[in-house]
């Protein structure tokens, strides 16, 4: 059994912590493989990774691509090549957009008589803008007690400060990953099963499922690792660590049983 975790977030997007706290926790938590995949930015997977260096963790580079096919369908890349211009200007291009959607969010929630300006969320993000900056604004000024709170009652569909995702498409992001030399996965698929399109995404080149998520039942694993088998994708698994005070998940690290890791180590790290 291997103890990795693939998928996580620092405050380069919209994790609370630094990038080597998030590595250093996860080496508390007895991590033996581990990834900092941050929304459309790769700026903090070298600070992540000389604090592996120092903990003896295997290291794997990576990010997190949205889509806007739904708002919670993400394609994470494994071993992007960190130097590529067309890589790095595609991530540009893609937080570009996300600025684009949370002023939009920003101004309807502000028309609706809500005290809340741009700059109290965009003083928030030293990177990656999202949607969890502006519910962490609200929170900032008491509007609600929660990140999750600032979700439910501002930002998901039906609310007042919903506005559709600005990402590219699935196609579009495991094509700029395979481009740049990175291993596309799909990420919580359990999260949006009614957007399941695997024989077109496998024929665009997805490489793996993301099938060890916290939130993922047994039987859900179960009919991934099916899925994984049809097209001969391989499985990785990841907590989607956000930090101490994101308000949800806290732990770090998933355990992955042979013969899937003895793959996702073949996979990601040519062992």
């Amino acid at each position: 059994m291997l103890k990795a975790d693939l998928h996580t977030h620092s405050f380069y997007s919209d994790g609370t912590s630094s990038p080597e706290e998030v590595a250093y926790e996860a080496y508390k938590a007895g991590v033996k493989v581990f990834a900092l995949a941050d929304h459309d930015t790769t700026d903090g997977v070298l600070r992540a990774q000389k604090e592996c260096e120092k903990r003896n963790i295997s290291f794997v580079p990576a990010v997190e691509i949205s889509t806007r096919e739904h708002d919670h369908l993400h394609f994470l890349g494994y071993n992007v090549d960190l130097h590529n211009e067309e890589f790095q200007h595609f991530l540009a291009t893609n937080r570009q957009n996300r600025q684009k959607r949370i002023r939009q969010i920003i101004h309807q929630i502000a028309q609706s008589g809500v005290d809340l300006t741009e700059e109290d969320v965009f003083s928030l993000a030293p990177n990656t803008l999202s949607r969890a900056h502006v519910a962490d604004a609200l929170k900032k000024k008491k509007i609600v007690p929660t990140r999750q709170e600032g979700f439910r009652k501002f930002l998901v569909p039906g609310q007042v400060g919903y506005v559709p995702s600005a990402g590219v498409s699935v196609i579009e992001a495991i094509h700029y990953i395979k481009k740049a030399g990175g291993t596309p996965v799909m990420a919580h698929p359990g999260l949006v099963q009614e957007a399941w399109n695997f024989p077109a995404w496998v024929e665009a080149g997805l490489a793996g499922l993301e099938v060890f998520y916290p939130s993922h039942s047994y039987t859900l694993k179960q009919e991934l690792l099916k899925i994984a088998r049809k097209y001969d994708l391989f499985a990785t698994g990841g907590s989607d660590y956000h930090g101490p005070h994101a308000g949800r998940i806290n732990s770090l690290g998933m355990n992955i049983p042979i013969p899937y890791s003895d793959r996702l180590l073949r996979k990601l790290l040519n062992r």
